[in-house]
């Protein structure tokens, strides 16, 4: 019994420690996905798009792992404390949050998208 216990949790742990090393390459490769998502939102300068384009980051970043999720979250409060500080309004900035935090939790991005938005996007 005690024999079948530790096996139970030394499996337990391993298989928690295992995924540390795909942390910094989901991070980077959720980074990347953060950095598309602005050009592509600068390359439509689409009028009403950006929530659109922060949801859909902070999804594909997300949907990485738990290092690209990290990484959307970081990234995102980084660029919303900066934009808030600059004298953008409260509210932009809340709605703002609200997509970023709807797309890293899985939320379908194109609750965002505008009619007429390019499907290239």
């Amino acid at each position: 019994m005690k024999t079948l216990l530790a096996g139970i949790v030394l499996v337990l742990v391993v298989q928690t420690n295992a995924q540390w090393y795909n942390f910094p390459r989901e991070a980077y490769q959720g980074a990347g996905d953060m950095w598309r998502a602005y050009s592509d939102m600068r390359e439509a300068n689409f009028i009403n798009s950006d929530k659109y384009f922060h949801a859909r980051g902070n999804y594909d970043a997300a949907q990485r792992g738990e290092g690209g999720k990290w990484a959307a979250e970081v990234i995102s409060n980084a660029r919303e404390g900066w934009q808030g500080s600059s004298g953008r309004g409260a509210e932009d900035t809340a709605a703002d949050q609200e997509a970023n935090h709807w797309g890293r939790n899985g939320g379908d991005p194109s609750r965002y998208r505008p009619a007429g938005l390019p499907d290239k996007y």
